[in-house]
């Protein structure tokens, strides 16, 4: 046999390659002879051809999502073949819906079954990856060669230089991720969706209400004006990119707009200075199935703006089509903006997201950890939740900042860490909720005196108030039901078991009880 790779007998491709010549890349430090090394070249054919393969047996939409300039291959060794791809939330999708599309297809090139591996690439410019390489791995038996991480414990941490450019390094990336720049006009993100937009009694409202919208927009739907206002990080925008994504999914003949409403300002004055203002109104009025402006309050003040908007909105309500919104406040809340404005702002359906609740913190700081390739352990995770209520994006931020504190100083992430680099020293000092400190809260959100909590009344407000309370009581404390029932009472187990069950359905569906839960929560 000579030095040729015998390549036509793995690759169904009618171009002729079998002339082609190439001495094996040592890839292993021990010699096997089962280990597969190919060319730059034949990477790029197989590459091409397990491309095409899944462009055969994927849905265009879903090809071009997940596949165009996203998923290269990185090398093939022994039984393993490794790909590389743009994004944490590309590799997910990919892993739990196409894996066995890919087996499939690099069985039908390469003649046999490998095992898949999915990894993020590094980024160039923009969103691009960088151009094929393949990737050469040099396998060694020899484990004293490898670093081994250290603990927190074993890591000496003195007051130098070093240190200190470390930390800076770390604090930049978490103020790089904070600050990161707002997407621009029409420009859909890919990876915010339905599917990981964590939900709870916070947002689920707004999120049964967005996928219904997504479903069936404009002139058959339910909702054809909506608007979605909350603090700013609680995932307004995540819900308007999912609308989009779902939208150009089901609907690819519709024609979408999203906006922020800076940018519908910059738009009109970009027209109204080339003296074609008729075409910002046609853009608008004629060219748009379904319009979404993100931030509507920055048309705050600006008269002019308000007065063509105005008008698109009519144009477009006549017409049946879908208009999403979302501001900071709700609509009768806006300074600076017309009556006229506000009152057609609240013709559809107005939706007040909260702060999220503590499961839902946690789940969320778990979904983002798991983005970050970052460990954390259980209680470490419960701390960050506890501490930090105000923002989503401030949650995903902690992790940011010491995912980039653990990378620059080798060292693994315990609660003294987390303690000194997130600042949590105030939080944790701070009195630990108890069953008084909930019904307190209750009673100050509901109305409801506490001594009627602790009562035998049965009237309506009472108890669900009463309920309300049992609930975060097993929720937050993890008081047992014995425990409850007596303070509340002494009330028999079984009731209090009824109560929490309650609360937990009603949260899925009551979008007043969940705003009272949350608020709750917030004050203990």
């Amino acid at each position: 046999m000579d030095q040729g790779f015998p390549f036509h007998h793995f690759l169904k491709n009618k171009t002729n390659i079998t002339s082609t010549k190439f001495t094996p890349n040592k890839v292993f430090e021990k010699p096997s002879t089962n280990s597969d090394s190919f060319s730059t070249d034949e990477y790029e054919l197989i590459q091409k051809e397990i491309l095409d393969s899944l462009k055969s047996i994927i849905s265009p939409e879903k090809f071009n999502a997940f596949f165009e300039n996203n998923f290269y291959l990185d090398s093939v060794l022994l039984d393993k073949i490794s790909f590389r791809v743009s994004t944490p939330f590309i590799k997910s999708t990919i892993e739990n819906n196409y894996l066995s599309s890919i087996d499939t297809a690099v069985e039908s090139i390469l003649g046999k079954k490998y095992d898949i591996n999915i990894n993020v690439g590094a980024t160039t410019s923009g969103n691009s990856i960088k151009p094929f390489q393949p990737e050469r791995v040099i396998v060694s038996s020899d484990s004293s060669r490898l670093s081994p991480i250290k603990s927190a414990k074993t890591a000496k941490f003195t007051l130098t230089q070093n240190k200190e450019d470390l930390r800076l390094n770390a604090e930049s990336a978490y103020i790089k991720y904070m600050n990161r720049p707002e997407v621009h006009v029409n420009h859909i993100d890919i990876t915010k969706n339905f599917d990981n937009f964590i939900i709870g009694p916070s947002n689920n409202m707004a999120f049964a209400t967005a996928k219904a919208v997504s479903e069936n927009p404009g002139e058959t739907g339910k909702y054809p004006t909506l608007y979605f206002y909350s603090d700013s990080g609680l995932g307004k925008t995540h819900l308007l990119h999912a609308i989009a994504n779902e939208i150009n999914l089901r609907y690819p003949n519709l024609a979408l707009c999203l906006t922020t409403g800076r940018d519908f300002l910059k738009d009109m004055i970009y027209y109204i200075q080339k003296k074609e203002i008729h075409e910002f109104q046609k853009k608008y009025t004629e060219k748009t199935d379904v319009l979404i402006i993100d931030d509507i309050h920055e048309l705050s003040g600006k008269e002019g703006t308000q007065n063509e908007f105005f008008h698109i909105f009519n144009e477009l309500h006549i017409k049946r089509k879908q208009l999403i919104f979302t501001s900071d406040k709700s609509p009768k809340q806006i300074d600076g903006l017309e009556d006229r404005i506000k009152t057609r702002l609240q013709w559809g359906l107005v939706i007040d997201i909260q702060r999220p609740d503590l499961e839902t913190r946690i789940a969320i700081l778990k979904k983002k950890a798991n983005e970050l390739d970052l460990y954390l352990k259980e209680d470490i995770i419960n701390l960050i939740a506890s501490s930090i209520k105000s923002s989503i994006r401030e949650l995903e931020g902690s992790l940011v900042r010491l995912k980039a504190f653990s990378d620059y100083m080798k060292i693994e992430i315990d609660v003294e860490i987390v303690k000194e680099i997130l600042k949590l020293h105030k939080n944790t000092d701070q009195e630990k909720a108890s069953l008084d400190s909930i019904a307190k809260a209750t009673s100050k959100q509901t109305k409801i005196p506490l001594a009627d909590l602790k009562s035998k009344a049965r009237n309506k407000e009472i108890t669900r108030a009463r309920h309300v309370a049992m609930y975060l009581s097993q929720k937050v404390l993890g008081s047992t039901l014995k425990e409850i029932g007596k303070y509340y009472g002494n009330r028999d187990h079984t009731t209090v078991m009824h109560a929490v069950e309650k609360v937990k359905q009603d949260l899925k569906t009551d979008n007043s009880l969940s705003t009272d839960v949350v608020a709750i929560e917030s004050q203990i």
